[in-house]
């Protein structure tokens, strides 16, 4: 082999080397916007989220101590647009919802409206967690 053409493997090799080595982006985090502890029955909550929070682009909904049946959800934003979300599901304690699309670019989230029922057992409440992704 000629020197040019080791000279040539070796840049290739490096170049490769730092291409593997290189810092892969960041995990795009999940950010906890907030949380209500829920009442036993058919009920309506809202989890406000502020402006210093900063824009989003999903956002989904955890579930702790006991299951919750959602009926509806309603995002509204800091421009006065609310997005309607279809969420007819039934999340057990320790479960999330599907991961839900914010329409349009990045949004400023205002407040997170829902609907839901628990049963009516003793003990503790549920707690629904509202968490969003930018």
């Amino acid at each position: 082999m000629t020197q040019r053409r080791w000279f040539g493997l070796i840049i290739a090799s490096c170049v490769l080397c730092l291409a593997c080595a290189a810092p892969r982006p960041a995990a795009l985090k999940w950010v906890k916007l907030g949380e209500r502890t829920v009442n036993h029955a058919l009920d309506r909550d809202e989890i406000a989220v502020t402006v210093k929070e900063g824009t989003f682009r999903q956002i989904r909904f955890e579930v702790k101590r006991r299951q919750v049946t959602f009926r509806d959800v309603k995002v509204h934003y800091a421009n006065g647009d609310v997005q309607d979300v279809e969420l007819r599901r039934q999340i057990p304690a320790g479960g999330q919802t599907r991961v839900i699309d914010l329409e349009g670019k990045d949004r400023v989230i205002s407040k997170v409206v829902f609907w839901y029922n628990t049963s009516r057992v003793r003990g503790r409440r549920a707690v629904v967690e509202l968490w969003g992704q930018r």
